[in-house]
């Protein structure tokens, strides 16, 4: 179905249900992974105890899990397959309103570590000219997602990228 649109004075033809959208560092359009079924609420197997939930988020945040790590020992281990679903808040907001959230967002981290491991790779691989190139686009990434995150508040407006400090800031 085509709706039409119009954008700063210009008609734009759109076309509904069908987004096509292009990688961040590539000129590919594919669309990568799966997308979940629709459902508004959790299955009746399914754990729905708000209380337990919530003590146990709170009880794996405080032994060091990341958010991505609790959401698959809650779906493994005590049958929560959605805690969005059970809550209605992400285990993101849980923690931050039981004031655990880290202090440099957990998708932040996973690309600075990533940096960290390339820069390694080529404190030892010198002569790397594609790995070099990939740190540059991971580098890019870093600094973008930064400048949103500061934007929503979810990290100091101060803070800043630093290659030579990366080792310190990464856990």
């Amino acid at each position: 179905m085509i709706v039409g649109a119009v954008k700063e004075g210009k008609e734009v033809a759109a076309v509904q249900g069908e987004v096509s959208v292009g990688r961040m560092h590539a000129s590919g359009r594919g669309r990568s992974g799966s997308t979940k079924p629709f459902v508004d609420s959790a299955p009746e197997w399914s754990n729905t105890d708000k209380s337990a939930i919530e003590e146990t988020i709170v009880d794996l945040a405080r032994k060091g899990h990341t958010a991505a790590q609790i959401g698959l020992i809650l779906r493994d281990q005590h049958a929560v397959p959605n805690v969005r679903l059970v809550l209605g808040e992400r285990i993101s907001q849980v923690l931050a309103r039981n004031e655990i959230s880290p202090e440099i967002p957990e998708d932040l981290m996973n690309l600075m570590r990533k940096a960290l491991k390339m820069l390694d790779h080529l404190n030892s691989n010198r002569k790397d000219i594609h790995n070099r190139r990939q740190l540059e686009l991971v580098e890019s990434r870093i600094r973008r997602l930064s400048r949103y995150l500061k934007g929503t508040g979810a990290l100091d407006s101060d803070w800043t990228y630093k290659r030579d400090q990366l080792r310190l800031a990464v856990n």
